[in-house]
């Protein structure tokens, strides 16, 4: 399901503004030089028009844009403007490296913000589009004007100022859903009259900005469509003020399973999706929730019997996409305490292993033996089974001790760690470490013992069931030689689990290498 778009499909034009209203989230502001890392994978992933930043507000977003401007010349770069002539002059002088550059400029229209934020009235605004439009025109010949508050502006006179904006030189007029309000019924009429009724509306392209303060951004994204939208602005994994903006992966993913009812692709490649998403993940360390549409852990795994069943006959069963087709490697069979013999086979040899009876029988009561400590039991969870069936252990911890060994500058607590592991052979082998922090600690003296290298990309602990009995599970997201790697561990002790998560992937690593060297052993498909 990778773009399939031609000259007779008509197309939405795809604007991600991560680099600037996704970077508004609390806590995931970037550097120039990851701005750059995260446009040139926007680009790789087939977006239209990418918002690198707001000059006027920061020296680092006028640094991204000189930097990104330098750099990917195919792809239009936006920045944006309050309509004020030193923002408009600020933000010219930022687009100059830039091939393909567009003005984006703003202002609020609706009765609340005209009264508290501007303080200006009807035509003070009117007054204030003509001028500021005609003067970002006179920079750039790509202009957008957005109405801030469009869906709370009375209709009239959000007319009137589209009306205005056009007649000024704006090429694309955005009617925003700033604070999340409308309803999908709301917006499609919205646009379709304004659309309709606004001289000039024919020679400009219209664009929806949705927030997802009522969940309804995607949905108020496609209803904008519907009412003749031709752009739709978005973000990577949704982030953005508040709730977030429309999530780029869903809008796209919509109108390409429901092309037949949409009537409209876009110019994504959908194969860079989930590799698009991790990255940003990585950069600003916001993991999504597992049920995330398209790039969450769990939108392509499949737990109960009946979904397994069904998909092992027929994957359409339960799944309206392919998980290739988004940039997964596969759909992922996940089992729990309640899963019986015959589906943990069936599993088993989905994965390419065939077991005799008593080599199974051991396996499964390993299975239910670890679905005492762990809610779900997934691929890599068995794969380790097998590797315990066939003597291959990999390194297995034996005890561990952490303290701290005191201040290091101004605030860090410097820590020390020692590990004493058991090696694939049986053998044991300890290491100590020191670190910012316990966890550091703890990772730098593994890494010494087992050889292992891994960049730390995000790390998190959580709690897994309720009172006495619950367990910390630690999950944790790694780069090796330039690959992304996931882990997880589960233990009474959080730091204990942390531990089990990063040989969670040292192990796997390992398995890897032993099976490049040699053809013996279980076959793994």
């Amino acid at each position: 399901m990778v773009n399939t778009s031609n000259s007779q499909t008509p197309r939405i034009r795809i604007f991600d503004t991560t680099l600037r209203d996704g970077e508004q989230s609390p806590g995931c502001s970037m550097s120039p030089q990851q701005k750059l890392v995260m446009a040139r994978a926007l680009a790789e992933l087939g977006v239209d028009i990418i918002e690198t930043g707001f000059p006027a507000s920061s020296q680092s977003d006028r640094e991204a844009m000189a930097l990104i401007g330098r750099e990917l010349r195919g792809t239009t770069l936006a920045v944006l403007s309050r309509c004020l002539a030193t923002d408009i002059e600020t933000s010219a002088r930022a687009l100059e490296a830039a091939a393909h550059p567009r003005l984006h400029v703003f202002l609020s229209t609706s009765p609340l913000h005209r009264e508290h934020k501007l303080r200006m009235n009807k035509e003070q605004v009117l007054e204030s589009v003509r001028k500021h439009v005609a003067m970002a025109r006179g920079y750039v010949d790509d202009v957008e004007f957005s109405a801030e508050d469009a869906t709370r502006t009375e209709e009239d006179f959000l007319a009137e100022v589209t009306e205005v904006a056009i007649a000024a030189g704006a090429t694309t007029i955005n009617l925003p859903d700033t604070v999340g309000f409308s309803t999908p019924e709301e917006i499609r009429g919205m646009f379709s009259r304004i659309i309709a009724r606004v001289p000039g509306a024919e020679r400009v392209v219209f664009s929806a900005h949705c927030h997802d303060d009522l969940g309804l951004a995607v949905a108020n994204s496609l209803a904008a469509v519907e009412g003749g939208a031709r752009q739709v602005e978005c973000t990577v994994n949704g982030i953005g003020e508040r709730a977030g903006n429309c999530a780029i992966e869903e809008i796209v993913m919509a109108l390409k399973v429901r092309n037949a009812f949409y009537a409209q692709d876009t110019a994504i490649d959908t194969r860079r999706i989930v590799p698009t998403s991790q990255l940003l993940q990585r950069l600003v360390g916001m993991p999504v929730q597992r049920n995330k549409a398209v790039v969450g852990a769990n939108a392509f795994a499949h737990e109960s019997g009946i979904h397994q069943h069904g998909m092992l006959r027929h994957r359409g069963t339960y799944e309206i996409m392919r998980p290739e087709d988004v940039g997964w490697e596969s759909s992922q069979m996940v089992l729990g305490r309640h899963s019986g013999r015959a589906a943990v086979e069936a599993r088993l040899r989905a994965l390419g292993y065939w077991l005799e009876e008593e080599e199974l029988k051991l396996v499964f009561e390993q299975f239910k033996a670890l679905c005492e400590q762990q809610r779900v039991v997934t691929d890599a969870d068995l794969q380790t089974l097998m590797q315990d069936a066939s003597d291959s252990q990999g390194y297995r911890l034996s005890s561990m001790t952490v303290s701290n060994v005191g201040q290091h500058g101004d605030t860090a607590q410097r820590a020390s760690a020692r590990v004493e592991l058991s090696d694939p052979d049986g053998q044991r082998v300890s290491e100590t470490a020191e670190g910012d922090g316990p966890v550091d600690a703890l990772f730098a003296a593994l890494a010494a013992a087992t050889g292992v290298q891994l960049t730390l990309d995000s790390y998190q602990v959580h709690s897994v069931g309720i009172g006495a009995d619950a367990r910390g599970e630690a999950n944790l997201s790694v780069t090796h030689q330039g690959t992304a790697y996931e882990g997880s561990g589960t233990s009474g002790d959080i730091i204990e689990a942390s531990a089990l998560a990063w040989l969670d992937v040292a192990n796997r690593l390992l398995r890897q290498t032993t099976a490049a060297h040699s053809d013996s052993g279980v076959a793994v498909a």
